[in-house]
């Protein structure tokens, strides 16, 4: 296993993440799917996994999904520029499938790394998979989101994923009561 403390800064850690080959998926996919937003943001989105149109473009939550995150992050007075998106895993699943746990264990120390160099103020887990591999392998994202709790002296909470929002339009309320949550958390932190 790496020794992720050797890297120092979001860039070493990003050029050495795009060489991992440490499980499958890196052979089924086009590219190595990072992150997009600010690394000095102050609020930090973890998603699962890089999509067809993500694993194109190169950049975590570009297509209907990440579209409708957009919104929600406006809506919710999120400036983009306080704003860093990542997922648990860097590579496209085939199939768009959930990444399997042996995938998940293996990127997991590159997650955890981005956090530490971010540090952000604020994890927000998009769906149960984030949610389960940061906050508590028990949660479930019905019963559970909207909860806060910590994250390595991070405040973590979560909420459905965007593309489930896509599937199931009622979705949409709840997440917008955590977002509206979200949102005046945010501003407190920010006028410190």
């Amino acid at each position: 296993m790496l020794d992720m403390l050797q890297y120092e800064d979001i860039d070493s850690l990003y050029a050495a993440n795009l060489e991992c080959r440490a499980c499958g998926l890196r052979q089924g996919c086009k590219q190595v799917v990072i992150s997009r937003g600010n690394p000095a943001g102050r609020v930090m989105l973890v998603g699962e996994g890089p999509g067809a149109q993500e694993d194109a473009q190169g950049k975590v939550f570009v297509g209907p999904a990440g579209q409708l995150l957009d919104k929600i992050l406006a809506a919710a007075e999120l400036p983009p520029e306080d704003v860093y998106i990542t997922n648990v895993v860097k590579c496209r699943p085939p199939g768009n499938r959930l990444p399997k746990a042996e995938e998940t264990k293996r990127c997991l120390p590159w997650l955890e790394r981005q956090i530490d160099l971010v540090a952000p103020k604020l994890i927000v887990c998009l769906g149960a998979l984030a949610a389960q591999t940061l906050i508590s392998p028990d949660l479930r994202i019905t019963r559970d989101r909207g909860r806060w709790s910590r994250y390595r002296d991070i405040d973590i909470t979560a909420t459905f994923h965007p593309a489930a929002l896509l599937r199931d339009a009622k979705l949409k309320r709840p997440v917008w009561e955590d977002f509206k949550v979200i949102r005046d958390y945010y501003k407190r932190f920010r006028e410190e």
